[in-house]
């Protein structure tokens, strides 16, 4: 029993979070076995979002890095990493129609109508929004890495679900470093 509510638990939380969606990016002649250690770039530190979330975020991508094997330094690093956060308002519009039909006519003329309709329009506006997580090659200053992680935000977040959502996204971007050569 216990067991299974392990499991309901897991996947419940595995299908809250699972409207991430993630990309990357990389150079394929980039020697990505010899980065060992790493920096933040200074627009990284300056990420534009209260210092609450942005705290949450970089310490995800250094929980992230960590267990990637980085160590983080403060000189002559292999790459520097940059994040980036962008936000897009979105807005969808739904249709639907309604009515009254049926049976019309006086006498012994009747007939089939369509009746009075109406169309009403809900429209629907919600952010969506991008983290970009770029690694640089600092020996040959260029970007090799870029792992992307797009989700639809939810402003009434508690505290807790946002630190989640951040660590989550984190998370599953960096599930495509290092990346597969084929």
């Amino acid at each position: 029993m216990k067991r299974l509510l392990f499991l309901a638990s897991v996947l419940i939380v595995a299908v809250s979070c699972s409207t991430i969606k993630v990309t990357s990016d990389f150079d394929r002649t980039a020697g990505f076995a010899s980065y060992k250690t790493y920096a933040f770039t200074a627009e990284a530190l300056n990420l534009p979002l209260d210092d609450i979330n942005k705290n949450r975020v970089l310490s995800a991508v250094e929980g992230e890095l960590a267990a990637k094997g980085f160590t983080k330094t403060a000189t002559d690093p292999d790459v520097l990493i940059d994040v980036n956060i962008k936000a897009e308002e979105k807005t969808t519009a739904t249709a639907s129609t309604s009515g009254t039909g049926g049976y019309y006519g006086r006498g012994y003329r009747y007939g089939y109508g369509g009746g009075f309709t109406t169309t009403t329009i809900d429209y629907d506006t919600y952010t969506d929004g991008t983290l970009f997580i770029d690694m640089i090659d600092v020996e040959k200053q260029q970007l090799v890495w870029q792992g992307r992680g797009t989700k639809t935000l939810d402003p009434d977040a508690s505290m807790q679900k946002r630190e989640d959502n951040i660590n989550y996204a984190v998370k599953q971007i960096f599930t495509k470093y290092p990346p597969v050569i084929q």
